[in-house]
Order: structure tokens, then sequence, then C-alpha cells
């Protein structure tokens, strides 16, 4: 006989764009639906962008709860990458409007939230949830990025949405850093500032 109970409400968190040279550092919080499957979860990473733009669109529509949070490049100059990140986690997690039972982090340190969360190293490529996660802030982050091309497209940000690509470093060292650029990364600090 089966027995039906309350659903254990699992949440998945991740990050998109520690890395980048400019733009902020985005963290999405899914809590998925169990009785809304989506095929093909993955780390974002690995996906092609048509693929991660239509898993975006499900995991949307499916979950149980969503939510993104992001720390500006200020925060990120001020507080370091690793911290920003977690404020970035937090926020994500604060405006889901549910506390979840448990939630599961990719990475090796957790932010400070309400409830039992745990640290997954490779969560984004081995935790469904995590996955899904992933995948909101990818998207998320990349369409923040081709916004700021709009603003500063000599830099191509549309292209490789901050990342230290030879064209992007080839446009800094052309151009300077712009407002959007991350002052405290080595690449942007070598680079003569002109705004």
């Amino acid at each position: 006989m089966l027995i039906e109970g309350p659903v254990l409400l699992i949440a998945g968190i991740d990050e998109a764009g520690r890395g980048p040279l400019a733009g902020p550092v985005v963290a999405a919080a899914v809590i998925l639906d169990p009785a809304r499957r989506i095929r093909g979860l993955r780390d974002s990473k690995v996906l092609p962008p048509p693929v991660r733009e239509r898993l975006a669109d499900e995991i949307r529509a499916k979950a149980i709860a969503w939510a993104v949070g992001s720390a500006d490049v200020g925060e990120i100059d001020t507080l370091n990458i690793l911290q920003a990140t977690l404020v970035a986690m937090r926020r994500a997690f604060d405006k889901l409007g549910i506390v979840p039972h448990e939630t599961l982090i990719d990475g090796d340190q957790c932010p400070p939230i309400a409830g039992l969360a745990y640290p997954i190293v490779k969560g984004d490529r081995d935790v469904a949830v995590i996955s899904a996660a992933s995948i909101i802030a990818k998207t998320t982050r990349d369409a923040m990025l081709i916004e700021l091309h709009q603003q500063y497209p000599v830099y191509g940000f549309a292209a490789h949405k901050g990342y230290s690509t030879p064209q992007h470093l080839a446009a800094l060292a052309e151009h300077g850093p712009c407002p959007a650029h991350r002052r405290s990364f080595a690449p942007v600090a070598q680079s003569s500032f002109r705004f």
C-alpha cells in the first residue's frame, strides 16, 4: 500500500559569473516539483544555449518556486568574489517565499540561510535541483550581459558574457575598463582606467 505524505521541499542553489571580468554574479534558488519532472537537467555550462533556454523556461513553468539574486560589481570589488557570491545566494534564497526543508548548495560553502543547508562540490553536475538552479542563474546572467552590451558595445559582452576571452582582453587594452568591469580583478586592474 502506498502511503502519501507531505512533499519534502528541497531547494537547490547555484551561481553564475564568478570568473568573468565584468558584470554581476548571479545566483538562483529553485524548488522542483517531484510531480512535474523535467528531463535533461545538467550543469548549465555543458548545455548548448538553445537547450539551456528551453530548460530555463520549463523550470520556471514547473518549479514549485524559483528566485534569482545578484551582487553587483561594486559589491564584488568591496567584499571579494566569494563573499559577493554568498550574498547573491542568500538573496535568491530569501526571495523564494518558501522555507524549504533543506537546501543543497553547489560548492564547498553555504550562505547564511534559514534551515538545513548542505554544500555539495560539483552539485551542479550531480544533483538535479542544483542543475536547475545553475540553468536559471546562467540564463539570467547571460541576459544581463546582453543588456550590458547595448550600453558598452565595444567590449563584446553579448558574445563572451564578460569572460576573459582574447576579444575582451583586446577591448580592455584598447578602451580601458567601463563601469561594468570588476576593478579588483587583475586583468582589469592592470588596464588603464578611463571612467
